[in-house]
């Protein structure tokens, strides 16, 4: 079978991806939820002009002049509005975030005036719309601030509440069920007999899936059986899972029973081996409502086709505007050699130069076996199919790794 190349592969992934049904939440549970609609603000901002700083509100033509005596008529604070109108030759005293009375036009600060009694001597001339935040400086009734597809940061939240919105409509959460698979397979904390490892490539993904705004749900390991692939399948169909997530079994040995499972439950399935290094073994199909993708064994090839494929069909279904990784340009650290047929994804450490160059470090060993080198990678180096040998300093292009 030829290889697919990676940019197919996720074509396949996402094809047909839309985001699931919109829902209803609470302002303070709307953090890292994506939102499904364009919202507008509710409300100007500010509504009327407000001092930017504590002082006299002033008419600017009476206090253009150093030593200008003005009579103080009345006090605004924030909150408590004055009723009267600024004439000439008057001033009102006003703290921070007050209404600018009306007929003032300027805010003196208290630091560039002198007061004695009921009046104030003018010591720094005042200019027109000086420590004034107009009426709708923020924004406007009516203004889009915010699109749908947008992930909402904490910054977001905040404005969303200046918009007086206290609900907000947003995607629901996609639910991934991530099922292990393998008989050498054993769980942390226990010791391994002869032949058997420690799982690990779940809580990895488990992670990934919840770092991107997913709901998880753990299906544990299946041993090398039909029936317990099969019946593991079934509890991520029972749970309403999105996106069934497999590791190992993902190949066409005799122990690979992760496609033969999917087939006999009625998984509409595209098989493939991908032209990518690590993880050419991968699966991809549609088993009713749920997204199947069956990633390899390997716990490098397992993160890195998780992070690549898994990752961006989230975003898809949670409605994300923007779905793809962001690839950054940066030079090599260090030589590396001619590529094959498939697309390289080197675990690789980032640094950067004191001009603002990113340089990108490949480490040394890049077994898709090898944990600590995934760990302590920063980014995934990209090198394109048949790519030539290339120098240090020359440029590149990576992907960031979640941080």
């Amino acid at each position: 079978m030829a290889l697919m190349p990676v940019s197919d592969a996720l074509a396949a992934v996402l094809a047909g991806a839309e985001p699931l049904a919109e829902e209803m939440v609470a302002l303070d549970e709307a953090w890292h939820r994506v939102l499904a609609r364009d919202l507008a603000a509710r409300r100007t901002q500010p509504p009327q002009a407000m001092s930017a700083m504590d002082g006299y509100a002033v008419r600017a033509a009476d206090a253009a002049r150093v030593d200008a005596q003005l009579n103080v008529i009345g006090e605004v604070a924030a909150g408590r509005p004055f009723a009267g109108t600024v004439g000439a030759g008057e001033a009102v005293r006003i703290f921070t975030g007050g209404v600018v009375p009306d007929g003032a036009d300027a805010v003196v600060i208290q630091e560039d005036t002198v007061a004695d009694g009921k009046r104030i001597a003018i010591k720094e001339a005042a200019v027109a719309g000086r420590h004034i935040r107009p009426a709708g400086i923020d924004f406007r009734e009516g203004d889009v601030l915010l699109r749908k597809g947008a992930r909402l940061t904490e910054r977001d939240l905040a404005l969303a509440a200046g918009m007086n919105h206290p609900q907000l409509a947003v995607g629901r959460r996609p639910k991934v069920a991530i099922l292990a698979t393998g008989d050498e397979l054993v769980m942390p904390g226990t010791t391994p007999g002869h032949g058997q490892i420690v799982y690990s490539n779940g809580y990895a993904l488990h992670a990934l899936a919840r770092s991107e705004g997913a709901d998880t749900i753990d299906l544990g390991i299946a041993a090398d059986t039909l029936a317990a692939t099969t019946a593991g399948i079934r509890r991520a169909r029972e749970s309403g899972a999105d996106i069934l997530i497999t590791t190992g079994g993902a190949s066409v040995g005799d122990h690979d029973l992760v496609q033969q499972a999917l087939r006999d439950e009625g998984t509409s399935m595209a098989f493939w081996k991908i032209a990518m290094r690590p993880g050419k073994p991968m699966m991809n199909g549609q088993l009713g409502a749920m997204r199947v993708i069956g990633l390899p064994g390997n716990p490098v090839s397992s993160y890195v086709c998780g992070f690549l494929f898994m990752v961006p069909l989230i975003r898809a279904l949670s409605g994300r505007s923007m779905v793809h990784h962001r690839r950054e340009r940066a030079v090599l650290g260090r030589d590396v050699g001619a590529n094959d047929q498939r697309e390289d994804y080197l675990r690789a450490r980032l640094d950067v130069r004191d001009d603002g160059t990113l340089i990108a470090l490949p480490v040394n060993h890049q077994d898709s076996s090898l944990l600590a080198n995934l760990a302590a990678a920063q980014a995934l180096l990209v090198r394109a199919p048949f790519a030539p040998r290339a120098e240090a300093g020359a440029p590149c292009e990576v992907l960031r790794l979640p941080v």
